[in-house]
């Protein structure tokens, strides 16, 4: 069967959660750490860190939409984050831990909003999603020691502490959708 090779670019908060969940996702062929939807061309890590920049940490992942359709991978990306917290995750806050999804087409709008939508509907959240729906412009790669930084790092205070948990509950929900299935 032939590929059929999609990008998506997702900000939930930190961007080493989020590349750990979908590094495990059956289905996905890359995951960057990085930054988007700001004003600032080549930011780096610390200028982000400051909000000045308008940008999020984000993610840019690279998906066979026949494995795992967009939509599905949205699912995921709602389970994992928090996206009622307006410009936070937990302790993270600013608005480069902004809850985003940056679109790379009309469809990806769509179903973007469709999932809010539905999501909404079935009141899985307590509060209003806050999630907001953004054209993609442009995605600046993270500095290489923030690539893989959960599996390089796993113990790492805040690998255990904050990344672990919402690596367990994405198995726990997913399983069917790991890569790698449990023994």
């Amino acid at each position: 069967m032939d590929k059929n090779l999609q990008t998506a670019t997702l900000a939930g908060g930190c961007f080493w959660c989020l590349e750990a969940v979908f590094d495990e996702l059956k289905g996905v062929e890359s995951v960057e750490s990085g930054y988007s939807g700001g004003h600032v061309d080549n930011p780096s890590y610390r200028a982000v860190c400051t909000g000045a920049t308008g940008h999020a940490e984000a993610t840019q992942i690279k998906f066979d939409a026949n494995i795992i359709p967009y939509r599905d991978l949205l699912k995921v990306f709602f389970t994992v984050h928090d996206p009622t917290t307006l410009n936070r995750q937990g302790a993270d806050v600013g608005t480069q831990y902004r809850s985003a999804i940056f679109y790379h087409n009309d469809e990806q709008k769509q179903i973007a909003e469709e999932v809010i939508k539905e999501i909404t509907a079935e009141k899985l959240w307590d509060h209003p999603i806050v999630t907001e729906v953004t054209k993609f412009d442009k995605f600046y790669v993270a500095e290489d020691y923030h690539q893989e930084y959960f599996v390089n790092n796993p113990y790492q205070p805040y690998c255990m502490a904050v990344i672990a948990p919402k690596v367990t509950k994405f198995r726990k929900h997913f399983v069917e959708r790991l890569k790698k299935q449990p023994a």
